[in-house]
């Protein structure tokens, strides 16, 4: 083996790939029962977060950054003037097991550019996960990206070895597509996800059945938006993300900000990447609408397309419908609870069961872990009345910054105070 010219291809490859940030590696029970190497399931070094907080160590690479399309917001775009270089398929797998058996990893996150066409790098792809699950017997996580175009049958294939599949919608929207990829169908992008859906719940079924059935994509399917290359809304965006929430089943959507790498009339310019804290808005919003019973045209709609800068959106939600509190702790539902700003579900359940004992005051909610500073505005409980203040939205909001502003400098000057 060229040491020398794999260090040179991770180097170029491991680069290409951080701009693809739909790497979560939950909800895989894959189990290591055969004495086999590695477990899906296990812990290690942590390069990425899964939903139930583990930290999750992740082989992150290119096949190849060829690409046989010229899409304006991608770094691998084939006008563009950078250093190309491609994997075998053989020096991904001994990567894979070399950085596993040093235990800097533990699984595989492998994508590549489109070279040729879409079945072929589809089955090279496949390759790398077929010969790690069956010559090297691994057992550690695998997500392979899905290629959009790539046929019905090499998708079935991906499943049986793979732990999570994703296909990048890329643009938030069908209009954002054809103007910065005009080579690419956006059928192309639904066909792949629509064969995944469909096998997984036959998988599903199946498993209720039969004694034994081969895992099929055991962590599901996810995707990305590059947030912020065609000028769409937080509205655009999150609906989207709804819609394939809902029409495929995905386990994930993840938002990533543009970062400008190249000049094109088409982009925003060189210099403006997106805010890191609009990606975070918008993963907030994610979690209000997966977890808190929020639907979406509640937090974005025609007359509030973009998410407050300020203050996160549950709190916004909250200030815009200051009629549908206060909330009274004690007597009200799961939902409305949730809706509090300063409460999260932990709390919510964890209020729930305490009241069927006795009704909560002002101290059991402390001790529960209620962020009182931001919730007092928008409940009641035992030992608290509602505050007939003048407080008006705009007020409560800035009562609310104020405190955080105050709470972070007292932080800053106590690390100080260390030195």
């Amino acid at each position: 083996m060229d040491f020398e010219r794999i260090r040179e291809k991770l180097t170029i490859l491991a680069d290409a790939a951080k701009y693809d940030v739909s790497c979560s590696s939950s909800g895989s029970n894959r189990k290591n029962t055969n004495k086999g190497l590695g477990d899906s399931s296990g812990m290690g070094i942590c390069h990425s977060y899964a939903e139930d907080g583990r930290c999750i160590s992740l082989l992150k690479i290119l096949l190849t950054n060829h690409c046989i399309y010229d899409c304006a917001y991608c770094v691998s775009r084939k006008s563009n003037d950078i250093k190309r270089a491609a994997f075998k398929i053989q020096e991904v797998v001994d990567l894979t097991i070399n950085f596993y058996r040093r235990n800097y990893i533990e699984g595989l996150f492998l994508s590549s550019g489109i070279f040729h066409n879409p079945d072929y790098t589809m089955e090279r792809l496949i390759a790398v996960a077929k010969k790690l699950r069956l010559e090297e017997n691994f057992n550690g996580y695998i997500h392979l990206k899905s290629i959009p175009g790539a046929s019905d049958e090499l998708m079935r294939e991906a499943g049986l070895y793979a732990d999570r599949l994703s296909v990048n919608i890329e643009v938030p929207t069908i209009s954002g597509l054809k103007l910065l990829a005009p080579e690419k169908d956006h059928k192309d992008f639904i066909k792949p996800m629509e064969k995944v859906k469909n096998e997984i719940i036959q998988y599903n079924s199946e498993k209720k059945l039969l004694k034994t059935v081969a895992k099929y994509a055991p962590a599901g399917q996810s995707t990305q938006m590059i947030v912020g290359a065609t000028g769409e809304s937080d509205k655009d965006v999150m609906y989207s993300a709804v819609h394939y929430y809902a029409k495929y089943n995905m386990k994930r959507v993840y938002y990533s900000g543009y970062v400008p790498v190249l000049e094109d009339k088409r982009l925003p310019a060189l210099g403006t990447a997106v805010p890191m804290l609009r990606e975070n808005r918008l993963y907030q919003t994610d979690w209000l609408l997966r977890f808190y019973g929020f639907d979406v045209r509640e937090l974005l709609n025609n007359n509030h397309p973009n998410l407050d800068v300020d203050v996160d959106p549950k709190l916004s939600w909250a200030l815009r419908n200051l009629d549908q509190f206060p909330i009274d702790i004690n007597k009200a539902e799961k939902r409305m609870l949730a809706r509090i700003p300063g409460l999260g579900m932990k709390s919510v359940n964890k209020i729930i069961q305490a009241r069927r004992y006795r009704k909560l005051n002002l101290e059991n909610l402390k001790a529960i872990g209620v962020a009182f500073n931001r919730a007092k505005y928008f409940m009641i409980c035992d030992s608290r009345d509602w505050e007939k203040r003048d407080l008006t939205a705009e007020k409560i909001k800035s009562m609310i910054l104020q405190n955080s502003q105050s709470k972070y400098q007292k932080l800053y000057n106590s690390q100080l105070s260390l030195f």
